[in-house]
């Protein structure tokens, strides 16, 4: 198996390409092998990169003036990740990206990003459904946010993202649900009490 198995299987699930859509595809790719807690995209940084994750953790978070963090998104292997608002608009980074275990990412630069819509027809759609999907579970968990208890916010977390629970510490899950650490560690007693 080839290491651009994973990534062509994610294209493959919305688009059919050709052998030679595929080496293309493939010929202008990044790879990167990143440690465990390094920055891949700072606050203010030019933003030009959308990646996919091949194996690892990552999460996206921003900082509010006194430097609280506020998680807004986790990405495992098979996710796509980017400050997608600047990367579209070629703006600086609102956000910081950074890796929580040791990671490998395909990335793509928007130069050649914009260049696949018109040289491979299937990638307007796939970037279509991509951004679809992103929209669509954002909004769901707008909603969540603002109609759900922290503790059922919580739950669902953990029923939805499973295999992340156990890579992330409470910090990261409590900054993604927008509590404090200590109000999450109070939801965990209490359902170990229920045990």
């Amino acid at each position: 198996m080839s290491i651009h198995t994973p990534i062509l299987h994610n294209l493959q699930k919305h688009i059919t390409l050709t052998k030679a859509e595929e080496d293309h595809f493939i010929s202008i790719l990044t790879y990167k092998e990143i440690p465990k807690k390094t920055t891949l995209l700072a606050e203010g940084q030019a933003c030009n990169q959308l990646s996919y994750v091949h194996s690892g953790a990552l999460r996206s978070y921003c900082l509010d003036e006194s430097g609280k963090e506020s998680t807004i998104m986790f990405a495992m292997a098979d996710w796509w990740l980017t400050d997608m608002y600047c990367f579209l608009n070629e703006k600086p980074s609102m956000t910081f990206i950074e890796t929580l275990e040791d990671s490998v990412v395909f990335s793509i630069s928007k130069l050649h990003f914009d260049q696949l819509f018109h040289t491979i027809s299937g990638f307007e759609r796939f970037f279509r459904i991509l951004m679809q999907n992103a929209y669509t579970r954002e909004q769901l968990r707008t909603i969540e946010n603002l109609t759900l208890k922290a503790e059922e916010r919580y739950y669902r977390f953990l029923n939805k993202y499973p295999q992340m629970a156990g890579k992330l510490t409470q910090k990261q899950i409590a900054s993604y649900l927008g509590i404090t650490p200590e109000f999450l560690s109070n939801i965990r007693k209490k359902q170990l009490g229920k045990q």
